[in-house]
């Protein structure tokens, strides 16, 4: 898939998500959580170039290989690889016991 251009779309919950993780570090830290949101935002449009780069995503049941994340600034970023497009799946921290899905 190197060489690819895709679209990168985020769903519904992973936007809730992100907005929690913004309400939540802004409490200690407006500059935080400017620093972290537009880190994940920035890492997640970079996606679009090589998104094979990163590993696979050992919650996700029954993975065939298209669901994948990354991790920044102690948040577990998960996505899954379609043929045209990236879809970002959840944003969750890393402090959090993880889910499978």
């Amino acid at each position: 898939m190197v060489g690819q251009e895709y679209e990168v779309i985020w769903n519904a919950t992973a936007k809730r998500q992100v907005r929690k993780i913004y309400d939540y570090i802004q409490q200690e830290s407006l500059q935080n959580a400017k620093k972290v949101i537009l880190g994940i935002a920035e890492a997640t449009e970079k996606l679009n170039a090589n998104p094979d780069r990163f590993a696979l995503d050992k919650y996700k049941r029954n993975n065939d290989g298209s669901y994948r994340y990354f991790e920044l600034y102690r948040y577990r970023v998960a996505f899954r690889i379609y043929n045209t497009h990236i879809r970002i799946l959840r944003v969750r921290s890393t402090d959090q016991e993880p889910l499978e899905y």
